[in-house]
């Protein structure tokens, strides 16, 4: 080859090397858009529910054209996930508020039900402050000059068992004051809001504040209150009545402790929507008003709805529309989306994971703080590799384990699959290795090393909450140690699981009947990796996930 023909050569690799760099860019930088689940139609109208997905108790804010939203983590870390929006139909998940639930070392295990509880998220004097209840240790506020982060540690600013539901107000004055619901199991009262004076600067509390509302009589349940001024009038939006039977209400006052008159200004009416409950009113650049709430789905979690608000002449709200002229509003299930100054591109948060970014997607989360050697992204590979972590001395099955990577499930119907190859510890540590579907019961499909060889083993767990025993239904030995998982979820009764297996990844086989799905401690059934061995070791095995990808 001659030197003319060399440097042709070296031109056109660098000619493409460019070109495949700028493809891959810009196919990194396109927003996901799952496969299962998109709000937005594509022709000016959305479907209820916004997000299929538990976010529950959400809270949104408005920074000039942009939104952001939180919602409740529970135990799951990273928690207090940040959403972000253009419109309030198509949502990215940007960020978690909480790399790490405190206190730490109370953390360390998993905490089905604890932790994080209804936040609430605003945005003062260029900062974004969230405020957040733990009902075993108070409530605590962190903030962040970004809403991406990073975010400040978090401060307890009122220490006390069952305080719950925050909501933080800045007064025109520059006082500022704190609403806030009690978590009975914890404080032996609910059914009740209390308002107290904190300083200024939001971070410690200047009174222990007074009762502004007793639900007890006539509503029965009133928690998660969001407090706001308007027009003269303080504000409170509170949901009452129970999470799947109630009712949104609306409290005002021209005193910050009242007295607060009241009315009801959503409710299921004759829609399907049941409980329409707990969420945030945001306006719009357009003047426009809106409200974020959950519908709880059951095992499908607490999912979450965009609502019109409208303000009548009176002064009080309806959210939704009032169908039936009983000065009610229902929810919607079809409407026109939010106005905005331009079209803005569809998107979801994510669901499907290639495994093929430093760092696992935003949407995993573990069941409590997770350690360093749990789990790392091979980037030679592209896989998700999962380090082997010793069940619990006191672990009767796989509820209390805290290595457990799970996500939210993304829709009504899908199919999971993923790709794993199993390399246990030839000192047969019991190691086992798969794919769960996890909550108050789960089922699993994994691969499990015995002094036998590999087995492929389907597992089910009725009320592991209550600590019971496995039942072991298929056992059957595989010659591979590489095998395709897969679940397909349906409606019913309850969500049904179907689970099967492949060696060749064409050909399934169910590994049982179908499994009915249970929802988590407060939250809605998730799914995910896991892998766990029986004795201790100074070297574990690895299980390699080429992917896990969600599909209709």
């Amino acid at each position: 080859m001659n030197i003319e023909n060399i440097l042709r050569m070296k031109k056109f690799i660098i000619l493409f090397s460019a070109l495949f760099y700028l493809i891959s860019n810009l196919d990194a930088q396109k927003p996901k858009v799952s496969e299962v689940w998109v709000s937005d139609q594509g022709d000016g109208t959305y479907l209820n529910p916004i997000l299929f997905a538990d976010y529950s108790d959400p809270d949104v804010v408005r920074v000039q054209d942009d939104y952001y939203m939180t919602a409740s983590s529970f135990n799951a870390v990273p928690g207090l996930p940040i959403l972000h929006s253009k419109d309030l139909v198509n949502w990215q998940l940007i960020g978690h508020a909480l790399p790490q639930q405190y206190p730490l070392d109370h953390f360390s295990k998993a905490q089905h039900g604890n932790g994080v509880w209804a936040p609430s998220i605003r945005y003062h004097k260029g900062e974004f402050y969230i405020y957040y209840g733990d009902p075993d240790f108070g409530i605590y506020m962190l903030k962040a000059e970004k809403a991406e982060g990073p975010w400040s540690k978090p401060l307890l600013v009122k220490e006390g068992k069952g305080l719950i539901d925050p909501s933080p107000l800045w007064d025109d004055d520059g006082r500022a004051y704190l609403v806030h619901a009690y978590a009975g199991s914890r404080a032996g009262i609910k059914s009740i809001l209390v308002a107290a004076e904190m300083s200024p600067c939001g971070s410690y509390m200047l009174n222990e504040g007074k009762m502004i509302f007793d639900g007890h009589l006539s509503h029965e349940t009133i928690e998660g209150p969001k407090f706001y001024k308007h027009n003269g009038y303080y504000y409170i939006f509170a949901p009452a009545g129970g999470v799947t039977t109630g009712w949104q209400e609306v409290l005002r006052s021209k005193n910050v402790y009242g007295p607060y008159e009241s009315r009801n200004v959503m409710h299921q009416g004759n829609t399907d929507i049941n409980g329409p409950h707990q969420g945030g009113w945001v306006d719009t650049p357009a003047g426009e008003h809106w409200f974020v709430h959950f519908q709880d789905r059951i095992e499908y979690g607490r999912v979450t709805h965009l609502n019109p608000m409208t303000w009548k002449e009176d002064g009080w709200p309806i959210i939704g529309l009032d169908i039936n002229h009983d000065g009610i509003g229902e929810p919607v299930s079809r409407y026109k989306k939010p106005a905005t100054d331009k079209s803005y591109p569809i998107q979801t948060p994510p669901d499907s994971d290639e495994f093929d970014e430093i760092e696992l997607g935003l949407q995993w989360q573990w069941a409590a703080n997770p350690k360093n050697t749990w789990a790392f992204i091979d980037p030679n590979n592209q896989v998700l590799r999962l380090f082997s972590y010793q069940m619990p001395a006191d672990a009767s099955n796989y509820y209390p384990v805290p290595n457990m990577l799970l996500q939210k499930f993304p829709a009504e119907s899908f199919t999971i699959e993923t790709k794993m190859s199993f390399r246990p510890n030839k000192n047969k540590l019991g190691e086992r290795a798969g794919l769960i579907i996890m909550g108050r019961s789960y089922a699993s499909i994994s691969l499990e090393d015995r002094d036998e060889g590999i087995y492929l083993v389907y597992a089910l767990c009725d009320d592991a909450q209550y600590g019971k025993a496995e039942k072991e239904i298929l056992a059957t030995k595989l010659d591979s140690a590489e095998v395709y998982f897969r679940i397909k979820v349906s409606p019913g009764d309850n969500a049904l699981a179907e689970f099967s297996y492949s060696t060749d990844g064409r050909r399934f086989h169910p590994a049982g009947s179908p499994f009915k799905v249970s929802r988590g401690h407060w939250i809605g059934a998730k799914a995910g990796l896991f892998h766990l061995r029986q004795k201790s070791t100074n070297d574990s095995g690895f299980a390699d996930f080429d992917y896990f990808r969600f599909s209709k």
